[in-house]
């Protein structure tokens, strides 16, 4: 199996031949990365990673119009403002997808699985509006909020038939729904102006024959069933500290969708004593190994991690993952 067939074969809970890696490790250690091992692409390859997490394309929004509007974060930038002015960007022009392009060649020639990120509704807008005046707006403006959403909807398509046209294996919907215990707005809102227009979006993907993937932060157990009915792929991450157990995942919904996460960032790599950070790599192996799980860290590697441990715990991933 190369890469993209093992990670696409662990997504769909089909058999697969080890237990694909992955890691987000660049954003905030990059340069000691660079450092350590030559460049971020040189760790990639040493720890053979399976997945490859790629940024880029065009902005979604037409930065220089809305600024013309109201400052943005101001509680004078209001969502009935935007409404039916040109504030997204031309999702079709090939220039705009060069540095998508470049970084797919450089990981298919790898056989990576390749996932391409696009901003979620809610955290779309929180660029524009701050999230404290956006979950304000969601109680005041929610019916314009709807129709922002649904043409963000058409924008996200045509960036997903771009990214797919380029090869891309996976469309990754990055929109923080939570908090540490709970979501960040009521289950019903979520259902009324988020769940319809992501759900087409999901829909078009797999038309296309891709798959659909999630990240949020938080606790979103409150619409875990959702995003069953949402027919995602892939949830990053199944965030155990945030309330929510693999033991309720392995139970209710891994024959749903895969997870992609397991190793925290949160309270552990970075943080942990080597012996402590050992034996939790391996709880979670223990429990995880062999399901519809793809091995990631839970969200960026903060850079309180030293190199020495993150190479500590990618060395045992590397074995255990070939155990």
């Amino acid at each position: 199996m190369n890469s993209t067939e093992r990670v696409r074969a662990a997504i769909l809970g089909q058999p697969y031949d080890r237990q694909p890696i992955y890691g987000w490790v660049a954003g905030n250690l990059g340069a000691e990365i660079t450092e350590h091992w030559g460049s971020v692409a040189a760790m990639e390859d040493k720890y053979e990673f399976d997945i490859a997490h790629i940024f880029g394309g065009p902005d979604p929004f037409n930065r220089p119009f809305i600024n013309t509007v109201a400052p943005i974060e101001s509680e004078d930038l209001t969502p009935d403002l935007l409404l039916d002015q040109p504030i997204f960007s031309d999702p079709d022009n090939p220039a705009d997808y060069e540095n998508i392009r470049l970084a797919m060649a450089h990981h298919k020639e790898r056989g990576r699985f390749c996932y391409v990120q696009t901003p979620g509704f809610f955290e779309n807008f929180n660029g524009l509006f701050g999230i404290e005046n956006h979950l304000m707006w969601l109680a005041v403006y929610p019916d314009e909020l709807d129709e922002l959403y649904r043409r963000q909807a058409e924008w996200t398509i045509r960036f997903a038939d771009h990214c797919i046209d380029m090869g891309a294996d996976m469309i990754h919907v990055s929109d923080d729904w939570g908090a540490q215990k709970d979501l960040m707005f009521s289950p019903e809102l979520w259902r009324k102006i988020i769940y319809p227009h992501f759900k087409k979006v999901v829909d078009h993907v797999h038309a296309r024959g891709c798959l659909c993937s999630l990240h949020s932060d938080g606790c979103v157990m409150k619409v875990a069933d959702g995003i069953v009915d949402l027919g995602l792929d892939v949830v990053h991450p199944w965030q155990e500290r945030a309330g929510m157990s693999y033991d309720t995942y392995l139970e209710k919904y891994a024959d749903k969708f895969a997870i992609l996460g397991g190793i925290c960032v949160q309270y552990a790599i970075g943080l942990m004593p080597r012996d402590e950070l050992e034996a939790e790599i391996r709880r979670v192996f223990g429990l995880l190994r062999g399901k519809r799980w793809l091995v990631c860290t839970t969200h960026f590697v903060q850079n309180h991690c030293s190199i020495e441990d993150l190479e500590f715990a990618y060395d045992l991933i590397y074995k255990l993952a070939r155990e």
